[in-house]
């Protein structure tokens, strides 16, 4: 239920005033929280350095906008999955190093070799990484991936000594260089899991048999946000942090504030239809909520288009500093609210045109309440958000804190 009726000074019917208001959806992000959240992880890090992930948009961030502000952070790299991704970024002007780690045949293994891109070898890539090389006249910068337990990508450990020496063959024919080893942890978010501890032994054994084997290298990583932040043996020569950049918390026990961390998201809106309806007034596709009462119904031109996960009923909305539950089903465009009161409509109680936050930072509904009403995580929801939603960047100059 709402938690009271709505205020406002403005909204009549036809002379609605918009001007606090965004234009009809904005996703707002905030480069100085993200400026924050980076210099917070270096200081959990130090010594090792920090790379920020900035793929899928930099988690519906903005990649470019981000990777800028991460590294006026202090960021000393740069990650994406996919190299159009990191080549993305080089056409942006970004020139810090980049690692790119998912591929498939088809990718752009020359562009990324020519843009100094350094590339992530699980096993079958070498050899397009070595011909694409080759053809080029100019080394790899590859980083070998040893699959410590995850199960996806990596090279599998009874195969490791098969792909290190491979690689070392063809470094000495010029063609690459090893430059680091890297892993990913897959419970990290839940630190009293015992296979942490098995996946860090697992790549100490495989970092040992590297160097054994005569590869320099500069970096060995392994630790995603929730490692960085509980687990600092596993810091290494770099930490790739993601989730926490974007102030996002990665355990289900500590909220973003605990950690230090703010979120740099606000998915806003405005509303856009107030509607005086009976008791029992079906709502949405299925009409599977009816009203109670006779009460106002609030638009919000929002939904499954956007991002909004259709499952999501009972999501927060905070209109006029009070938060009210998207009832009925979500549809693609829209949702709605019930403000739990009649005679609004054409008063200047009116929320009409008033903003609305579907999640953000302090003061708006967390983006973690979104997540459970959809039975999912946090990031997710940040990333889900479409295109079709423009962003808005605060603080694009760097201040500090």
């Amino acid at each position: 239920m709402p938690e009271g009726d709505p205020t406002g000074d403005g909204g009549r019917i036809g002379q609605v005033s918009f001007s606090s208001a965004p234009t009809e959806r904005t996703v707002e992000v905030d480069l100085e929280a993200i400026r924050h959240n980076l210099r917070h992880l270096l200081e959990v890090a130090s010594p090792a350095r920090v790379m920020a992930v900035v793929k899928a948009d930099g988690y519906g961030h903005g990649a470019v906008a981000v990777a800028k502000a991460a590294l006026e952070a202090g960021a000393s790299w740069l990650g994406t999955a996919h190299i159009s991704e990191a080549l993305d970024l080089r056409r942006a002007g970004l020139d810090a190093p980049v690692l790119a780690w998912l591929h498939t045949p088809e990718s752009d293994f020359a562009g990324g070799i020519e843009q100094g891109i350094d590339i992530g070898v699980s096993g079958w890539e070498l050899e397009h990484v070595v011909a694409a090389a080759r053809r080029l006249e100019r080394p790899a910068r590859v980083h070998l991936k040893i699959d410590t337990g995850l199960g996806r990508n990596g090279c599998s450990p009874e195969l490791w000594g098969d792909l290190l020496d491979r690689a070392l063959e063809h470094q000495e024919e010029g063609l690459l260089r090893v430059v680091g080893v890297f892993s990913h942890l897959a419970v990290a978010d839940e630190p009293h899991r015992p296979e942490t501890d098995e996946q860090l032994r697992r790549f100490r054994d495989a970092v040992a048999v590297a160097e054994d084997a005569g590869a320099d290298l500069e970096v060995r990583h392994l630790a995603n946000t929730p490692g960085t932040l509980s687990r600092p043996d596993c810091h290494f020569d770099m930490v790739r942090v993601g989730l926490g950049m974007y102030g996002l918390s990665p355990f289900s026990d500590q909220s973003a504030e605990d950690l230090g961390l703010r979120p740099a998201m606000t998915f806003a809106t405005v509303v856009a239809g107030c509607k005086e309806v009976p008791a029992g007034q079906g709502v949405s596709y299925g009409l599977s909520y009816r009203t109670e009462r006779p009460t106002t119904l609030g638009l919000i031109p929002t939904g499954y288009g956007d991002g909004v996960p259709r499952i999501a009923t009972g999501g927060p909305v905070r209109i006029d500093g009070r938060t009210y539950p998207a009832v009925g089903r979500i549809a693609m465009d829209q949702l709605v609210v019930d403000f739990g009161t009649q005679g609004l409509v054409g008063t200047d109680r009116s929320p009409l045109g008033h903003r609305a936050v579907i999640f953000g930072g302090a003061g708006d509904p967390p983006v973690e309440e979104w997540a459970a009403a959809s039975g999912t995580i946090n990031y997710e929801i940040v990333t889900r958000i479409s295109g079709r939603v423009p962003r808005t960047y605060l603080n694009e100059g760097p201040a500090g804190d």
